[in-house]
């Protein structure tokens, strides 16, 4: 293997949430996209259920997105909790974003494997696109917005598939976060 463990690890530990109001205006090529979504597609997966599917949105899709997210705000708020500032963010975000991908999940028609397998399968997809984006000096953030946990018709999903959130990618001219957690031993227990 041509990557060393130590280069493995700074690239795990140098991803970080980049939110689309930080991206920049420089479009994400359809190649690097297709190598995002190619290495998506080598996440584990129990019995190869293989339960990702993608729906991206780039150029004018994203409008189409950002005016569906801001009209479920809309029709879904009460009139006191409404506000202008979050239907704008719902309507702007996917234009800020070079790239936006609803993560969906199929789940298998024979049930072979429980439901938080796939889910699981999912996120371990995502983990690859969010760290490939992070090679390539993307950024990127997983959103869960009930507006597309609830897109199924919007989306054209299929009976069996979900969405579990929006993948937003940009790039940016932040500087180099510093990562945040807590040590590891405050959550390991050595049996």
């Amino acid at each position: 293997m041509s990557l060393t463990p130590v280069q493995i690890s700074d690239l795990m530990r140098k991803r970080r949430a980049i939110f689309p109001k930080m991206y920049n205006d420089r479009s994400i090529s359809k190649e690097i996209i297709e190598v995002v979504l190619e290495n998506a597609n080598w996440a584990p997966t129990h019995r190869l259920t293989e339960p990702w599917r993608f729906k991206v949105f780039v150029e004018d899709a994203r409008a189409r997105l950002g005016q569906y997210l801001a009209d479920y705000y809309k029709d879904n708020t009460p009139a006191e909790r409404f506000s202008e500032e979050t239907y704008l963010k719902n309507q702007e975000n996917p234009m800020r974003a070079a790239c936006a991908i609803a993560i969906c999940m199929q789940r298998d028609p024979q049930e072979r494997v429980p439901e938080w397998e796939e889910v699981a399968a999912v996120a371990c997809a995502v983990q690859n696109m969010w760290l490939t984006c992070t090679a390539y000096g993307i950024g990127s953030y997983w959103s869960t917005p009930t507006a597309a946990l609830e897109a199924d018709t919007f989306l054209g999903l299929q009976p069996g598939e979900r969405c579990l959130g929006l993948f937003y990618m940009g790039y940016h001219d932040m500087p180099e976060l510093p990562g945040k957690r807590t040590p590891i031993a405050d959550k390991t227990t050595w049996m």
